[in-house]
Parts: structure tokens; sequence; C-alpha cells
């Protein structure tokens, strides 16, 4: 920004300082060198000499002292030659008023100073400061050194200083960016250094103008905290100077007056010659109505080619902005907040004009920096098990390269950070789903990308078997018992080359022996653990059963079935005959109650538990069998009290009793039922009755119809 608008002496509210003294506002010494051990010594005091008391001091006097602090010389300055700064302000819409008066007094002298070990410090004191200023503590009672040293490398190379160029301006506009050239000029050409430092204090209102002034080391200002040498005043950004050209920038937030002290070192092939040090007063007002342009500094990088910019001006009403783009006459724009897209990356000079082609116009120019747009990515490596893990990685999405590179893996990893681009071999310690953050830093700018990393438990394979018995052509149950977090798949190992995938497998060994048994287990993640019995597994032989039943096929009317155990190496024997009957003698005869075909089963074991099974197929044939007596008599002695059919081989049966006249006196469906000569519960007469059974036999199924008469004799 140019220098007429952001260095505007405020007068507008000058009543606010008329009723305090002002006094010294800023001073420096500093020599060059004659040759023959001579030294032209030159002191710049400024005053306030519009309410400022008293003058300059008449005469003045610097003390030279040598490295411990012994006075050598009390040099009298003579008369200052004095002359008023005029308050110019560069800009026509802002007029300062006339009671403004800055006076820089100048002191020669030229002094001959021998060399002496250890050189010498010229100083100058003079008390005191304005009681308004805010940085410091009781400052009406803080005085100024202004002292510069002669080193040895200073005296040997006849040195002469580096001196301010221009005094900054006393008054600064709140909230109103500022550019000054602080710089310095050095007569013999050498590297030059700028930084922030503190003001020494100096002299008392005792006595103001002590000759000769107090011996060095020098002490510093006290700073009303939280202000300090480096950080003086209220500025956003803050006040700073360029350590190369000088340059204080800076946006003062807080309107009084502020100490700001400046040193600037001189260095000959990195040899320190002197620093000398300047310290001036900043007052910081408001600027009512003063037209400033003005451009944020570029704060987002590495967002692409597209620029929205925007303007913090004040009092602007029209607007002309330059995008400094050499690809095109068009990039121009009189909007408020433009926007444009450049056609490369790169540095570009904006300027913005405020109020163009007015009295009132102001400048403003700034450099933005076009980069690509920063965004880091990063595929995650494939979950690994606990055991063996390591992960690599590697950095993409949209970047330069020529940046740096952070990565955090977290705590649960060595190692838990990494500055390479592509970083190998990161080994988790536990189990768990780990974020991971790339962050990349280049051309100013800074982005992050977030994604997990899996590391899997290991699984632990287990298993025993059903029973512990083991017998040839006898299947063994293998139970697995495994632990993990996933669907696993199986491999076992029966110790006889042969496997199974299966998650409980059933096994026959074909032959007796000793076998080892083994698991292998594997996630859905390839996470593996292997287990064995810790014993061997024996396989013993088995006994054979057999045996021989007589009939195999016979009627119902002859159901007695004869089994004759043929087992072979059995001690133990039982049958089952398939229609619930269990014997535990093989030697036995079995009575069928019902026709059927029936699977009859022989279970035999031998002296090691191991058993053996044998089958065979037992056929009851049904038989049809129909009696009925012609009389009965119900006279409850016992014999041939009840009417009934005997019936064998048949189903869907039905049995009713008729008398004379037809009506119905009993019925039933049941086999075991019969008539026994009442009804309701009344003995009938004796008389002739009709019957009529209906039944399908079991033979063919096929369908029976019986009527008849039987007598009733009481």
């Amino acid at each position: 920004m140019k220098l007429k608008n952001f260095l505007v002496l405020l007068f507008l509210t000058l009543f606010s300082f008329k009723n305090f003294a002002t006094h010294i506002v800023g001073g420096e010494i500093y020599y060059d060198c004659l040759g023959g051990n001579n030294y032209k010594i030159t002191l710049k005091i400024y005053r306030d000499c519009y309410y400022g008391i008293p003058p300059f001091d008449f005469p003045g006097y610097i003390g030279i002292y040598d490295v411990n602090g012994n006075v050598i010389q009390t040099v009298d300055m003579g008369v200052a030659d004095s002359t008023l700064i005029p308050p110019i302000i560069n800009n026509p819409c802002f007029t300062p008023p006339g009671d403004v008066c800055v006076e820089e007094g100048v002191y020669t002298k030229v002094v001959n100073l021998p060399p002496i070990a250890g050189g010498y410090v010229l100083s100058y004191q003079r008390c005191c400061r304005n009681s308004s200023i805010l940085n410091i503590v009781n400052a009406s009672q803080v005085g100024s050194t202004y002292q510069i040293p002669i080193l040895d490398a200073a005296i040997v190379n006849c040195n002469s200083t580096p001196r301010y160029t221009n005094f900054p301006p006393l008054f600064l506009c709140a909230n109103v960016p500022f550019s000054f050239d602080h710089s310095a000029t050095d007569p013999d050409g050498d590297s030059l250094s700028y930084q922030l430092c503190e003001a020494f204090d100096g002299a008392s209102t005792i006595n103001p103008t002590p000759v000769p002034p107090s011996p060095p080391p020098y002490t510093f200002v006290s700073y009303v905290a939280p202000y300090s040498g480096a950080s003086p005043m209220n500025s956003s950004p803050a006040l700073t100077i360029n350590p190369t050209t000088g340059l204080m920038t800076g946006t003062p937030t807080m309107i009084g007056r502020w100490v700001v002290g400046v040193c600037v070192s001189e260095y000959r092939n990195g040899v320190l010659l002197t620093t000398n040090k300047r310290d001036f007063q900043f007052n910081v007002e408001n600027c009512p109505n003063l037209p400033v342009a003005s451009i944020p500094l570029q704060s987002v990088f590495c967002f692409g080619n597209q620029v929205d910019f925007s303007q913090n001006s004040l009092n602007a009403f029209t607007y002309q902005w330059d995008f400094g783009d050499p690809s095109t006459s068009l990039d121009v724009s009189s909007a408020n907040s433009p926007t444009w897209t450049y056609a490369d990356t790169g540095s570009y000079n904006v300027t913005l004009i405020i109020n163009p082609g007015t009295l009132c116009a102001d400048t403003n120019t700034t450099v933005f920096k076009i980069y690509p747009p920063l965004i880091p990515n990063f595929t995650p490596p494939p979950g690994e098990c606990i055991y063996n893990n390591s992960f690599d990685f590697t950095a993409a999405g949209a970047f330069m390269g020529n940046g740096t590179f952070s990565w955090d893996f977290g705590v649960n990893a060595n190692p838990s950070i990494s500055t390479q681009q592509n970083p190998t071999n990161i080994i988790y310690g536990s189990v768990g789903t780990f974020p991971v953050i790339l962050t990349i830093n280049e051309n100013g700018c800074t982005n992050s990308y977030i994604n997990n990393v899996s590391v899997f438990p290991k699984p632990i394979a287990n298993y025993g078997l059903e029973t512990v018995l083991a017998c040839d052509l006898q299947p063994v149950h293998f139970i697995d018992s495994s632990q993990a977090d996933t669907p696993l798949t199986y491999l076992w190992g029966f110790g006889d080359e042969t496997t199974s995938t299966v998650q409980n497998p059933f096994y026959t060994y074909p032959s007796v022996g000793t076998y080892f048994t083994n698991l292998i287990i594997t996630t859905a993640h390839g996470c593996v653990d292997t287990f064995a019995l810790p014993t061997s597994l024996t396989v013993f032989p088995s006994p054979q059963a057999g045996f021989a039943v007589t009939p195999r096929d016979t009627s119902i009317f002859y159901p007695d079935v004869t089994m004759v155990d043929q087992s072979i190496d059995a001690i133990g024997c039982s049958v089952f005959w398939g229609d619930g009957a269990f014997y535990s003698n093989c030697d036995s005869v079995h009575r069928f109650d019902d026709p059927g075909t029936y699977n009859v089963m022989q279970v035999v074991v031998n002296t090691y538990g191991c058993y053996d099974t044998a089958y065979s197929e037992v056929i009851i044939r049904p038989e049809f069998l129909f009696w009925l007596p012609n009389a009965f008599t119900p006279n409850n002695n016992g014999l041939n009290d009840i009417f009934k059919p005997v019936l064998m081989g048949v189903h869907n049966y039905a049995f009713l009793i008729f008398d004379r006249w037809g009506e119905k006196i009993f019925e039933t469906t049941n086999l075991d039922d019969g008539w026994n000569g009442f009804y309701h519960s009344k003995l009938c007469s004796n008389d002739v009755y009709v019957y009529k059974i209906t039944f399908r036999d079991d033979v063919q199924g096929n369908y029976h119809q019986y009527i008849g008469r039987v007598t009733l004799v009481k």
C-alpha cells in the first residue's frame, strides 16, 4: 500500500494530548570513521516543538566510555542544528491541522579516539517521556538513552555505522494498514539486518540531563504486560519489520501512544561491527473519512486458478482492479468483490484503485500466489493380522511434491510418525481399527486426509473328540472349539494323509494304529492358527456283528422269530427287534404282535469298547379271520355274556345291533367291544336281533359286510 495512505499524521483529536507536555519522541546516534582515529559523531533528537517543553539541550553532551564503563571523555556537542519537519500528508482528502510541530535537532562533533582494547561506547541521555504512553510503566518518570558502540572490529576496519534514512510518522490511523520504509544506509556497504527491540531507559526527573550520562551497561524500559520490545503495541496483523529490507508493516488496533524500538545490525564477512538502536513514539488515532485502499493479505493458498477477491478499503465508492495476469488484457474489473481465473499458476501483482479518477483515489498492490489445489489422499493398505504385520503407505492425491509430508499412525504404531512421502514397515502392536493422518505442507498450504487401517486379531485354534475311544471302520467325531471374530475355514489333518474342510468332521479310520491329528484355521481376513492334540489318537480293532433270524418271513398267525448270534470277537450283544422290544441276549426268541416289516438290529461290543452293528429284516404278514356265534346268554355268569365277532387282520371296523322293529340299540368301532344285551341300561327281552358288521381286511384291503341274526337268551 502506498505510504501516503498508511503513514498518516492525525491531528483531528490532538485535544487529547494538549493536557500533556510532549518531550523527546525519538532519536539515534551514529558515527563516521574519518581516518587517523578521528570520528564524526552525529546525534539526532526529535521533539514535539508545539507543546513540547523544554527545547533541545544547549549544549548537548555525550559520554564516551571504555568497555568497563569508565568515562574517557565528556563531549560538548554544541548547539543542535534544528529543522522543522512539516506534516506532509499526500492525500488531498485529508488536511492536517496547523498546530502540529515536530522538530529534529542534529548535533555533530569530530573526536579523536585512539584504539583501545574492547573499544568505546558513545551515549546520550535525556528525561523524560510522555506520561500518556501506554506500553511503558510510569512513562512520565522514564527517560531515553541513545548509544552506539565502537567495537574492536569497527576500529580495525575504520568502520562507519549505518544510519536510518527516515524518521517514522508520529501518528498512525487506527485499524488502517500502514507500511513504512524503516531502512538504513551504510557508508561502507555492509550487510544490514533489522529487528524490533527494547528501548533503553536513561536519566531521571531529578537529573533529566546528566553530564556526563550514566555509564553502560544500560537497562531497558519496563514494559506493561503483555507488551514487549518484540510486540510493542496492539496491532492485527502484528507490527513487524522485514529483517532484510527494513520494511515495517502492521495495522494498529488501539488508540494511544506507544514507544517502539528498532535495531539495525551491521555485518562484514559475517562479523558484527555495530548495532544502531533507536526508539520513537507512535500516536494511534482515528482517521475519519480517510480513503484507504486495502486488499486483505492472501490467507488461502493452493485452491486452484480461480480467485475470489475481497477488499476492506475505507471510504471507497468505486473500484478499479487489475489482476496482473500477463496472458490477457481483460484481467480488470470494477466490481466490489470480483472473481478472476488465471491461465496458469504463479505469482501475480494484484492492484486495487479506489475512487479512481478523483482527488480521493488511493491505490493498494499486493501479491497473490496461485498454486494448484492441495488434496492429499492415500489408499489404506489391506488389513493384516497382528502377528508379523507390516504396512506400507503411499501418499496420493493432488500435490506438487515440493513440500513436506507428515504421517501420524497413532500411538499403537512403531514408528508412530513419519516424514517420508511413502513410509514402509509400519508395525502395530495391538489389534483394532486405527486412524492414519496424512498432512502435506507445500507452497504455504497445509491440508490433511484421514483414513483407517485395520489390524486383525489372531484366531485361536482348538478342538477335541466327541469320545476318547476310536475304533477302525467306525467314525470318529472331531469337534471344533476354535475362537475367532470372523467365519473360519478349516483344514483338518487326520494323521494318515487324509484331510477335511468341514467344521466338525466325522472320519472313519480304515485300520488300527496310532495317529497324530491337527487343525489349521483361517479367518476371513487371512489370519491363521494351528493346533494339534498333545496326545496321539489310537484306533482299536472293532468286533464283527452278525446273526441269523428264523423265520424271516412269516404270518401273523405264526409270529415267533428265533435269533442265533453269529458275531466275532464280541463280549457283549444286544438286539433291538424294531417294535420297541430290546433284549441283551442275542440268542433269543421274540413274538411280534402286529403284522409289518421290522428292521432288527444287533449291537456288539468288544474288550476295547468298540462296537459293531448288524441288521436284518423280518416280515410279519397279515392274515384275515372272521367268526361270529348265533346266540348268547347275558345272565352275568361269566359264560357267553357278551356278543361280539372274533376278528383278525381287519380295519375300518363297524358293529351295529337292531331290534325286530329296526331300531338301532348298539354300535361300536372298537374290535374289543361287544354287546352285553342292554339298551338304555335295561336288559333286553329274549328275542332275535339283527346284527350288521362291516370292515376291510388287511390282506387285500377288500370291503366286507355281514348281516345276520343272533338270539338273546336270558
